[in-house]
């Protein structure tokens, strides 16, 4: 037999088929890239647009937000102003209530305020009928009718005056403390000296300061008329006169006597004042160089009957008097 021997086809590669295949591809992508161009500026514009309605979008609600945050502002601003003056407010009312309280406190403590005040008037013309028996005894010569006011020694030859100045004094008493100098200045016929001063220690005459004013009618003169206008500022209290006139004019060789008109005594320890003024006004030969008298003028008494000024500045006055050889006098009533 014979045999049929097959002879085997070699196998092409890059046959028809394949090339078509793969043009194929290439054309697919080639559409492809060619169908993206056109399409791409259409896309990015509408997305351009979609941005730009977003980000307008987005810019008005900022505004929006900025003048809601604004209008915030101001109401805060505003509520911050009205709470203020509520707080404002709160504090008037409470220190208003305080007031009334005070008032209510002092309208209650009235009767034993005048109880007080009659007690050391009485006092006070007790002691001042004592005094006079005392000087009388003890100097029996040296004094006459015409030497007394109120029953007050005038022995001295340097008189100081310690006036208060205050608003109330010169409201209502200022006639009064005017009549009150010149009655005492009658009986000095003659001193070496006078000084005036008002209850912070002012000089009436500042080219006198911290020296004698030397005594002549004229000089008296001027003194009474000055008076007429004299209103220096003053806190209501005699120490800073009383203080400052001992430690300026207190001398072992003279005879001294400081006279203190006023109608109240507002601050400080009663008893820390007489401890300062014993500590200056120092005794020589056991007698106290400066004498400390006293006239106490009525004006709290009718102005504020309940103020505890009046007592203290009559207590305060009533020992002064007392420790430094002097008088207290309580006038019982203005002109």
């Amino acid at each position: 037999m014979t045999k049929r021997i097959k002879k085997h086809r070699a196998t092409e590669i890059f046959s028809l088929s394949f090339l078509d295949v793969v043009s194929c591809g290439f054309g697919a992508i080639v559409l492809l890239l060619v169908i993206s161009q056109f399409s791409e500026p259409r896309v990015t514009k509408q997305m351009t647009l979609e941005l730009k309605a977003k980000i307008e979008v987005l810019e008005k609600q900022l505004v929006k937000l900025e003048g809601e945050a604004r209008q915030a502002d101001v109401e805060l601003r505003t509520k911050l102003t009205q709470l203020s003056r509520l707080k404002e407010k709160v504090a008037n009312l409470e220190s208003e209530l305080n007031m009334v309280k005070a008032r209510f406190h002092a309208a209650r403590t009235d009767q034993e305020a005048r109880k007080i005040i009659a007690r050391q008037l009485k006092e006070a013309r007790q002691k001042l009928t004592e005094e006079i028996k005392r000087l009388q005894a003890r100097n029996p010569v040296r004094f006459h009718p015409k030497s007394l006011i109120a029953g007050v020694p005038v022995d001295s030859q340097y008189i100081i005056f310690v006036i208060d100045t205050s608003g109330s004094m010169l409201r209502f008493a200022w006639p009064l403390v005017r009549k009150k100098m010149k009655e005492i200045l009658s009986i000095y016929p003659r001193v070496q000296g006078i000084q005036v001063m008002n209850d912070m220690g002012e000089y009436m005459f500042h080219q006198y300061a911290g020296r004698w004013i030397p005594d002549t009618p004229g000089r008296r003169r001027v003194i009474l008329s000055r008076l007429s206008s004299w209103a220096p500022f003053s806190n209501s209290s005699p120490v800073e006169g009383i203080t400052k006139a001992i430690r300026t004019f207190y001398s072992p060789d003279k005879n001294i006597s400081l006279y203190v008109l006023g109608d109240d005594f507002s601050r400080g320890s009663i008893q820390a004042v007489i401890d300062e003024i014993n500590s200056i006004n120092r005794p020589y030969r056991g007698k106290r160089r400066v004498r400390i008298h006293a006239i106490g003028f009525p004006v709290l008494i009718k102005e504020a009957p309940s103020s505890p000024n009046i007592a203290r500045f009559a207590a305060l006055m009533r020992h002064l008097a007392e420790d430094n050889g002097g008088c207290f006098v309580g006038l019982s009533r203005l002109p």
